[in-house]
């Protein structure tokens, strides 16, 4: 069998990736060390949560995978922030870690045009700074036209606990342990990063009666644009809420020197936005205790995952640790917790599309590229598969924009900032935030999706007349105009809202805080679905705030236009501040406002730069 592309890697990155390869018509083989941990969850069993969630519904809206599988394997779900502004909001779903992989791998496994096997890649075929394959751990070599590392914490991956380091895998597999040495051999700068997880607990031994109920929502919602709810309100599982304990924060005081992180056996750098129990205990002095959720693993098994937890302490003082913690006195632990270091490339070493730029057709996805999170990976992953299709069709890549998506802004900041600790998205990361909702996803990215043909007719028919009706309803808005009749007004006081002393349009009375389409539906002549009355709602309420994003955002595309030769001497262009001298010619930007986001290029360079490639290149 010959392959046009190979995927390495079965994480979240991998599957986003060689589904979308082969979906797209390619020839395609996704190889793993082992079918069973294909989209296997090894931290925390949810999916989703802040800005998390929105990516997982803009995988969706291009054509993606993930939140299918999810509204499939679904234990709780949430909607987060309600009580925000719409550019926060998103969803959060407990995952069943037995159902979540099993629904991926039969979607894999049922793909036309996709093979698995299992086996470690342990080199690449280069010649002439081109991939031509891949040569596994055998020796055999595996020919294609573009390869998708997705290798996520396997590179030379090490667990820690305490001062013991073995070299493994989350669940005790082998590692890759010579694959990141050949990447560095072809020029790759190798950084050494780490995460971690807290132990598991016997559902069985927890007084939950010292506890707090943290139950689901009581309205069913989906992550994907195209299903109906999946699971029954009622019948979602509780997590549960518990707080650490002075004892708890002495216990971790006294034995610090014990941990891998502050014992010195830790070589790389953890998640900032995701730091160990012990490192909030020195961190935060100040806090008197820290919340933790007790949350289901799934209905198969007794596992109990305590998020917020995570330590890398040897296995005696974890047993005290987590004994010290309310309802948990005689909790038994299935699963110890670690800290788990691996290898990963310097992102700056990437081109927007997530090609490399040292091997032309050699793309990397996820956890390799410094990031952290399913979502973050499966995003990236998902972007890597269409690019290396369209790459291999002749088409331009599908570059997202900072405005469109916050797959464009993960992305813009990997290959234009870098990181050197777990890249996590976060909603402080958007500039255009009010932009990227929740809610409009569809609306920002589905386009694109039917464009490079991961889209089909079903579904953008259905997209297609949820726009129609959004439209209909904003027509009837500004043609509807109630006029200051005793009944208007007696009902507009009852909202608490001011009297009419003029008449004005449904569209106008609903820029009011206090009144919401629900409570004017009575004047529409038929009903809509919710999706289409929320999203015209937003538009309208927000509609002098999202205006003022968008001319913001104008600027910023009008430099993304300003394109700037891939071939260009930076030392050519006199004056600029050495910092930048060094910074354009590492990260090579694409664009002038790619080149205007990058850290220490100052204004006065950027104008510097401008005036050069007017001069040199007719920009």
């Amino acid at each position: 069998m010959k392959y046009e592309i190979i995927v390495v890697g079965g994480g979240h990155a991998g599957c986003e990736a060689a589904l979308a390869c082969a979906r797209l018509g390619h020839e395609t083989l996704l190889i793993t060390g082992n079918k069973k941990n294909i989209a296997d969850m090894p931290c925390n069993p949810s999916i989703g949560g802040p800005a998390k969630g929105i990516i997982v519904r803009e995988i969706d809206a291009l054509g993606g995978e993930m939140a299918n599988t999810i509204d499939h394997s679904c234990l709780q779900v949430k909607m987060l922030n309600t009580k925000k502004g719409p550019a926060v909001r998103a969803l959060r779903a407990q995952a069943d870690k037995i159902t979540y992989p099993k629904v991926m791998l039969d979607t894999l496994e049922n793909q036309d045009k996709l093979t698995i096997l299992e086996a470690m890649v342990e080199d690449l075929l280069v010649e002439e700074e081109k991939i031509n394959g891949v040569i596994l751990s055998n020796g055999e070599k595996i020919a294609s036209q573009a390869v998708i590392l997705t290798t996520g914490t396997y590179l030379k991956a090490t667990i820690l606990r305490g001062s013991s380091k073995t070299a493994s895998g989350p669940h005790g597999e082998t590692p890759s342990q010579h694959l990141s040495d050949n990447l560095k051999k072809l020029g790759f700068t190798i950084q050494r990063l780490k995460t971690g997880t807290p132990p598991r607990i016997a559902k069985s031994t927890i007084d939950y009666s010292q506890a707090s109920l943290e139950p689901g929502d009581n309205i069913a919602y989906t992550f994907s644009f195209d299903n109906e709810p999946l699971y029954q309100v009622e019948e979602q599982i509780p997590c549960h809420l518990i707080y650490t304990t002075p004892e708890t924060h002495q216990i971790i005081l006294d034995n610090l020197e014990k941990s891998s992180m502050y014992g010195g056996y830790v070589e790389g750098i953890g998640p900032r936005y995701c730091p160990s129990i012990e490192d909030k205990i020195v961190r935060f002095k100040d806090k008197e205790r820290h919340q933790l959720f007790l949350e289901p693993e799934s209905i198969y098994y007794d596992d109990i995952y305590i998020q917020g937890f995570s330590t890398s302490m040897p296995e005696e003082i974890q047993e005290k640790m987590v004994h010290s913690l309310p309802g948990m006195e005689h909790a038994k632990i299935l699963k110890y917790a670690y800290a788990i270091e691996y290898d990963a490339i310097d992102p700056l070493q990437l081109k927007q599309s997530l090609e490399t730029k040292l091997i032309e057709n050699l793309y990397t996805a996820g956890q390799i590229n410094g990031t952290s999170g399913y979502e973050e990976a499966a995003g990236q992953g998902l972007i890597a598969g269409i690019n290396a299709s369209l790459k291999l069709e002749g088409k331009e890549p599908l570059i997202l924009k900072r405005n469109e998506a916050y797959i464009g802004v993960l992305i813009d900041d990997l290959v234009t900032k870098g990181t050197k600790e777990p890249y996590r998205m976060l909603t402080s990361r958007a500039e255009y935030r009010l932009l990227l909702r929740h809610d409009n996803a569809d609306l920002r990215l589905r386009d694109y999706g039917r464009k490079v043909g991961l889209i089909n007719d079903e579904k953008y028919q259905k997209f297609s007349i949820k726009k129609e009706c959004m439209q209909e309803v904003k027509n009837i808005l500004q043609q509807i105009k109630l006029t200051p009749t005793e009944e208007v007004n007696r009902e507009l006081i009852a909202l608490n809202s001011a009297p009419l002393s003029d008449g004005i349009t449904l569209y106008d009375l609903l820029k009011r805080t206090e009144i919401t389409i629900e409570k004017i539906q009575k004047y529409l002549p038929k009903s809509y679905p919710k999706e289409v009355t929320e999203q015209v709602e937003i538009q309208i309420k927000y509609e002098g705030y999202i205006k003022k994003a968008n001319k913001e955002a104008e600027k910023m595309l009008d430099l993304e236009k300003l394109k700037i030769p891939e071939d260009i001497d930076y030392h050519q262009v006199h004056n600029l501040a050495s910092e930048a001298l060094q910074k354009l010619s590492t990260v090579r930007p694409s664009t002038i406002a790619q080149a205007s986001r990058i850290s220490g290029v100052n204004p006065a360079d950027i104008s510097i730069l401008m005036i050069y490639l007017k001069k040199e290149h007719k920009l």
